[in-house]
């Protein structure tokens, strides 16, 4: 297949996960958004990488699937925490947190 479509998908991923980040205020919608981008920048490492004849990028994009899985579990677990402190994962909600830590 031709590299020109692996990036026309990287892009389109890419700024998918943007309009995500900046339309939605649910916290899991948010989560997601930065997932795909990541995704996106993985799959761009690799195309480079078979492009350019050089594992360079692979491996690259190898180390960062380990770091997307790793903060999956910490924003999964912080989301599960601001839930059962407030019940909602509605990022509106969180913006008296910086507020309340600057007071106490």
């Amino acid at each position: 297949m031709k590299p020109e479509l692996f990036f026309m998908l990287a892009s389109l991923l890419f700024s998918i996960g943007i309009v995500g980040i900046v339309s939605r205020r649910n916290l899991f919608i948010v989560y997601m958004s930065i997932e795909l981008m990541l995704s996106a920048i993985s799959l761009l490492l690799a195309t480079f990488s078979k492009v350019l004849g050089s594992a360079d990028g692979a491996v690259i994009a190898l180390l960062m699937i380990a770091v997307i899985a790793a903060e999956a579990a910490l924003f999964l677990a912080i989301i599960v925490h601001l839930y059962r402190r407030s019940r909602t994962v509605d990022s509106d909600e969180y913006q008296g947190l910086s507020q309340e830590a600057n007071n106490a």
